[in-house]
Formats: C-alpha cells, structure tokens, sequence
C-alpha cells in the first residue's frame, strides 16, 4: 500500500494533520499508524473530568469511528519499528511495509519512569495514557491515602480530584515549589497555598527513592532524607521522554526531540516531526525548542499540513498552556523561563488575576488564574512585534486591555496619516 501522506501516532498532532489536510480539500491517501486501540483521543480530561467520572471514553475520542469511514483516513492498529529512507518504506510489528509519499512522525512522548525499587508494585500509577488513566480511575475509589510523586501539572490535577474524592493526599517535589518549571515563584506560591487550603500536603525538596510494599502493593515511599509517607496509591509525574528511537534509528538528527526546521521538516526531505517528539527553532530567539502541549501540536500539525498542501509557512505559533485544578484555571501565554521580573495584576485573592513576567524590562510571558479574557489578550499582544514594558505595566491603572486598545488606536492614526493627500 502506498500512503500519500503517512502519519505515525494518533495523538493531538497526528490527528490534526489528517483533520486540516482533508478539512482543506486533500485528496490523497492517508493513513495514521498507532500502537493504541482505542480511537484517537484528547489527553487533557484523562487527569481531570475522566478521572472524575464527568465524561466516557467515547467523550475523549477527537471524532467517532464514522468520521474516519466517511473522510478515507485508514487507522492502522500497530507499533512502527524501522524507516528504510531510502525506499521511504516504514515496517510495522506485524512484518507489513507501508510506502509514503510523505512521511509524518507524531510520535509525541512517554513518561519518564521511576527508577526506585519497589515501582513495579500494585498500585504505582503513571498518568499518560487512557490504559493509564482506567486503571487509576477504577483504583481511586477505593484509596483513603495518595502520594503524588511530582508537583507538575498532572501530578496538582490528580491530586485536586483525589483530595475532593476523600483522600488523603500529599505531594512530594525535589524542587522547593509547585510548577517549577512553567511558572513564575509568585504564581507556584498562590498555588500551593491554595491547595494547602483543600487538604493537601506539600513535601517540598525532597525524592522518592523507594516504593514500600505490603506484600505485592505499594503501601507509601521513603523519601532521601529517611522520611516515610503512607499511601494505598503512588502516581508518579516526573516528566516525559521524547519518543525519538523510530527516528533516531532511520539517522535522523536527534538532540532533546526530532531535530526540524521552522516548516517542521527534518533533514530528510520527505520526513517531518511535529508535536511533543519534535524539536524546532523557537521563532524569537531561533534556539532549539520542545514543547509539550496540546497548542503545540495542534498549530505545528496546522503548519506542516499547509505545507503538504503546497502552502509552507514557518511556524510562528505564540505558546501557551493551561492547567485545571479545581476550580482554578491557569492559562499561560508566552514561556517565562529566564525571566527576571514579574509584576501583578488583579487581586489574588478573588481568585481572579494575572502574573506578567518581563526579561530585560519586555513582556515575556502572562500567567492567568480565572481569567481567560486576560489570557486572550495575552496571546495577541504576545504575537505582534509591540509588547508593554515593565515600566507602561507598573502605571497605575494599567491593563492589558487598555493598552491592547491603545496600540490599536496609534495605528489607526498612523495609517490615516499615511494616507493623507500631500
């Protein structure tokens, strides 16, 4: 068989591609290869409105087994084991070859394990997959105690929903904050107080290094400094690791992801990696860059399918993120990493702000605690070649509104003026 398009992994990327490539007219044939039986889904509920039982499977899938009949897009239920570039073939496990026109690797990511004795007991939970998350969602009910390894996004999420589920939950984070990596200190500040206030304990800088079991279960750990914590269920999120192996065994260029460039190709021309799996030049400062997002994803698959289309543009995508703890809704334009200052906007205690975090005295990233109309405007303003200053930020009165609508108003002016007769 020979695929026009050839599509290896179902998530948010690989499903994208196919969706835009047939929502804009492409005729040709398509085919996703993934390793999970179940339809291709979104990951964001499994932590949150899945593990609470709000929503089904059937709920999760991007679209039903009906789309994929009606719109020519062949699912393929197997793992991808080699590429042969040179005759742009892909074997599968089965031992079926599959030809491609245009190779699309979605090969996104896979949690980084626990490396302690005692992870293999009963009761151990990564937090990935929707095998992940059933499993998890059937053992929660029965649990009176969690540990969370890891203070991330899906570890806060899990753990929100467990306290409210009646259990008792404690976290424990080598680094001295929640968030470390994605956020500012004022924001992981907020936010563990916030979830101290439900009930939920905080091990800050401290490491798992053993799972304690009770004959074949998991019964708590024992932390570096001695320190033991009881628990019917250990989940664990420490991070993901890109699923390159495909990748890097067909000799394509492999450093923290799938080497591409701005059009999300490879340095094989008919090769291209998008999503979790790929590595990219960051547009503002043109350094490597991987993100693990569902916006990522989503926009990267958008851009190489208009690629595909005969229409190519570099990805420029604004980042952003959001994370649901409860009734708290982080929304986050911009990456803060490497920030030096940070000024805030709202009252935290209504519940309602936003954090702006600024590197040499420019707009770099806006964090959003319920407020996803300050987030909108976040991410325009993020995308223009204008930004606020630290110093038009600290004015009294300041709003990213306001200012959105005065840099608006400038232009309009400038572009009158413009065209004036002379």
């Amino acid at each position: 068989m020979v695929a026009s398009v050839l599509i290896i992994g179902g998530g948010h990327a690989g499903f994208q591609t196919a969706f835009t490539l047939r929502q804009n007219g492409y005729l040709g044939k398509l085919v996703i290869v993934d390793n999970e039986t179940s339809l291709p889904y979104q990951r964001p509920p499994l932590s949150k409105a899945y593990m609470k039982g709000e929503i089904n499977e059937a709920a999760l899938a991007f679209k039903p087994e009906k789309y994929y009949i009606d719109h020519n897009i062949e699912r393929i239920v197997q793992k991808a084991v080699s590429i042969d570039r040179d005759q742009r073939t892909v074997l599968l496990a089965d031992g079926t070859e599959l030809v491609y026109e245009n190779l699309v690797l979605a090969t996104g990511a896979r949690n980084r394990q626990l490396a302690i004795p005692g992870a293999d007991l009963e009761g151990v939970f990564g937090l990935r997959t929707l095998a992940d998350a059933k499993a998890l969602a059937a053992r929660l009910p029965l649990s009176r105690s969690v540990v969370v390894i890891g203070a991330g996004f899906i570890g806060l999420e899990f753990a929100v929903v467990a306290n409210a589920a009646g259990a008792k939950v404690q976290i424990v984070e080598l680094a001295d904050r929640v968030m470390a990596r994605a956020v500012s200190v004022p924001v992981s500040s907020w936010y563990s107080a916030a979830l101290a206030a439900l009930g939920i304990q905080f091990q800050f800088g401290k490491q798992a290094t053993k799972i304690v079991g009770r004959g074949a279960a998991a019964c708590g750990i024992e932390t570096n400094d001695g320190t033991q914590i009881d628990g019917d269920i250990i989940v664990y999120g420490i991070g993901v690791i890109p699923n390159t192996q495909l990748a890097s065994d067909a000799g394509l260029a492999c450093n923290n992801g799938i080497v591409v460039d701005k059009f999300m190709t490879t340095n094989d021309p008919y090769i291209s990696a998008i999503g979790d799996c790929a590595c990219f030049p960051d547009p503002v400062s043109e350094q490597p860059l991987r993100l693990e997002s569902v916006q990522n994803a989503n926009d990267q698959a958008r851009c190489l399918a208009n690629k595909l289309l005969g229409k190519p543009s570099a990805y420029t995508a604004v980042p952003w993120f959001w994370t649901e703890q409860g009734a708290l809704k982080l929304q986050i334009a911009g990456i803060s990493n490497g920030h030096d200052q940070t000024l805030t906007l709202g009252n935290p205690e209504s519940h309602k702000y936003s954090v702006l975090c600024f590197r040499e005295g420019t707009l770099q990233a806006v964090e959003s605690t319920n407020s996803p109309l300050e987030h909108m405007i976040a991410r325009r303003i993020l995308s223009g070649t204008i930004r606020p200053t630290r110093e038009e930020a600290s004015a009294p009165g300041f709003s990213l509104k306001e200012w959105e609508a005065g840099i608006k108003s400038k232009h309009t002016v400038q572009v009158q003026s413009t065209s004036m007769p002379g």
